[in-house]
């Protein structure tokens, strides 16, 4: 019995998941840095900006997998903490499905080239990213990646805050057509640098609705 009760636990974590809501008090920062990035992403121009539109709902969509599953997941887990995505990524999801903008801080163990973040991170966060923004578009609220493209524009720098911008351009059925690009994250008023940009289509599969019970992430 006492084997199975983590077990338990994971299950009732996937069955009773933080509201996006609750996901915004969860993380605590847990040194300097962190605490840093916390604050400039929570002062930033663009978090106030996208916190002031009603048809956005922010959160911080990896703390809805349950810690004990996070060491398992490569962008909630292993990829996350110091050096690294320092702070649990803030997300801010149009209605519908229509469109979403997180803010993320890479750091220098992300790097494939001293000083540059890896292309293949960078393609994991369009893969994810765009994903996510399509979700509530899907009958079901989960997809699979079918497509993915992506075109490398400038060198992303380590230890830097970049934005992910995506919108869903079509859905028919279980299908999403969705857009988007990395940016680097600038002041107010200064025009950021495109980082990398990618097109995707993902698919709802067929078992969908029994699938959205073990995905909450994606609710």
């Amino acid at each position: 019995m006492m084997a199975a009760m983590p077990a338990i636990q994971t299950a009732s974590e996937f069955l009773h998941a933080p509201s996006d809501e609750e996901t915004l008090t969860i993380y605590v920062p847990e040194d300097d840095k962190a605490q840093e990035v916390e604050d400039f992403i929570n002062n930033h121009h663009l978090a106030r900006d996208l916190r002031s539109k009603p048809e956005f709902r922010e959160s911080r969509p990896h703390l809805k997998i349950p810690k004990a599953m996070r060491d398992q997941s490569l962008t909630g887990g292993t990829l996350t903490g110091p050096n690294r995505v320092v702070v649990p990524p803030f997300a801010w999801n149009e209605e519908g499905g229509k469109s979403m903008v997180t803010i993320s801080y890479l750091g220098r163990d992300l790097c494939g080239h001293p000083g540059i973040i890896h292309g293949g991170f960078l393609a994991t966060m369009l893969d994810e990213g765009l994903a996510r923004c399509c979700f509530e578009a899907l009958p079901n609220k989960v997809g699979m990646t079918a497509n993915l493209n992506i075109n490398y524009r400038s060198p992303a720098p380590a230890d830097a805050f970049v934005a992910l911008r995506a919108k869903t351009v079509k859905v028919e059925g279980r299908k999403a057509w969705v857009e988007g690009h990395i940016e680097t994250l600038v002041g107010e008023g200064e025009t950021p640098v495109v980082l990398a940009e990618a097109t995707a289509l993902f698919i709802e599969p067929r078992q969908a609705a029994a699938m959205a019970k073990l995905y909450p992430i994606s609710q």
